[in-house]
């Protein structure tokens, strides 16, 4: 077993959210399951084809009744279909026509919504679907999960440290097997009233502006350069698979790892993205924020900008920062609101001056403001949120996500670490400079020393 990561497993909402009034919220917790036995993985995979077969067999009856413009099946008529066409425990079956049906009715919202969309309805045939557990399904007896796998069959037993009772669970194949537990979380107090605004990007994951004057940056450059030397290494490997025979053994083991590339990455992103909303988080607790308004950039991705931009726009993952949010916001007792931030980026907090602007600091053509590029943002969504206008932050803070690895030996170390506070609102590589600069400077010494020594 390796880390755990909290992760909601609720979808991402891009409309305001009102303030949460229950004492409680589901969260999920991932656990990639890389030392199971080869029995465990032949009953994981099988268990995997027979929930397939539960989701085609709701799918194919679903599109024959579209095609004759029948009356749909409901829930009981998909239950009665499926009862005891697979070797899986009866509420497992139940879950995946659940699922089925939750995945209609998405749909069905989605082309009222949205009249012009191209969206479908279940239709692709598949041989493998995630295996369902509901809370009362499962049991947690002396450090292990009890599966049960249905009447006649072997239940599977999984080694899982929890400090809660576990609630609903499933096995998620995500390049490698995962399993997810749904908890429960209590929602605290609510910490204040002020009130933050937060601007999403790329080189800065998220900054964020209080009404009280202070701002908080974290950032996003971890994040970037991991998916750049994803993008590196996959780039290779087709390379090197389009000289292979298919199915041959060579391809097949650049095949595997390619996926040990991604799945690394989507880790290694997950766990960034994890720390800096968490940080944020902490520092609306701290200084009291009641209400968190994040802007939604999702018209930004539409934008063409070139092949290598529109790459990186494309590998932005920032629902996924929205989803972190909302959920840690509510853990917290913060409301949480997203909505539009267009044209906050590109006017002057000052004397509301519309401009183009490029690189990370902001300067105004007609007034002599100066400032960075994502506190502007962040300020200006005051107005849209709440309707006040505010100063520009007298107070600053620049922090990283996480601890990044920049190299197998720094400062002869085996494996060297980043601080995880920055000292430059653009880049945050001053750190990195004078880290150079000390570790030369102590070379020089030694070396001065050693030559007095010989002499």
């Amino acid at each position: 077993m390796v880390d755990l990561i909290t992760e909601l497993s609720t979808s991402i909402s891009h409309h305001t959210h009102k303030a949460v009034s229950k004492t409680s919220i589901e969260t999920m917790k991932i656990i990639p399951l890389t030392d199971l036995s080869p029995t465990q993985w032949g009953a994981f995979r099988d268990a995997q084809k027979e929930s397939a077969k539960i989701w085609m067999i709701c799918m194919n009856l679903h599109g024959e009744a579209r095609k004759n413009h029948c009356k749909w099946p409901s829930k009981v008529d998909l239950q009665r279909a499926t009862k005891g066409k697979a070797k899986l425990h009866s509420q497992s079956i139940q879950m995946v026509c659940h699922a089925f049906l939750a995945n209609v009715e998405t749909i069905k919202k989605l082309r009222k919504e949205h009249p012009n969309t191209k969206t479908r309805y279940p239709y692709k045939e598949k041989l493998f679907y995630p295996v369902l557990w509901p809370k009362q399904a499962i049991k947690y007896e002396n450090g292990h999960l009890i599966l049960p796998m249905g009447r006649g069959h072997q239940p599977i037993k999984l080694a899982v440290d929890l400090e809660k009772p576990p609630g609903a669970c499933r096995i998620v194949w995500n390049h490698g097997f995962e399993f997810h537990i749904s908890q429960e979380q209590i929602i605290e107090e609510k910490p204040g009233d002020v009130q933050a605004t937060g601007d999403l990007g790329q080189i800065h994951q998220i900054a964020v502006t209080t009404s009280t004057g202070k701002a908080l940056v974290i950032s996003g450059r971890g994040i970037r350069s991991e998916k750049r030397l994803r993008n590196k290494l996959l780039g290779k490997i087709a390379s090197k698979k389009s000289k292979c025979k298919a199915n041959s053994k060579r391809s097949k083991k650049l095949s595997r790892a390619r996926g040990k590339v991604i799945s690394r990455t989507e880790r290694r992103c997950r766990d960034l993205q994890h720390k800096g909303t968490a940080k944020v988080i902490k520092f609306c607790k701290k200084e009291k924020v009641g209400t968190l308004f994040v802007g939604n950039p999702n018209g930004v991705q539409k934008k063409n900008c070139g092949r290598k931009h529109n790459q990186r726009m494309s590998q932005w993952e920032f629902g996924r920062d929205l989803n972190y949010l909302e959920y840690k916001s509510q853990k917290s007792g913060i409301a949480f609101m997203t909505g539009s931030e267009r044209g906050t980026s590109s006017h002057c907090p000052k004397c509301n001056h519309k401009q183009k602007v490029s690189g990370r600091h902001w300067q105004c053509r007609k007034c002599d403001f100066k400032g960075h590029r994502d506190i502007v943002g962040s300020m200006n969504m005051h107005k849209l949120a709440f309707g006040n206008v505010i100063e520009f932050p007298k107070q600053e803070t620049y922090l990283r996500a996480g601890s990044v690895r920049i190299g197998r030996r720094v400062n002869n170390s085996s494996q060297g670490q980043t601080p995880t506070r920055s000292s430059c609102p653009d880049t945050g590589q001053s750190c990195l400079r004078l880290r150079k600069k000390a570790s030369t400077g102590i070379f020089q010494v030694a070396r001065a020393a050693a030559d007095g020594l010989s002499r």
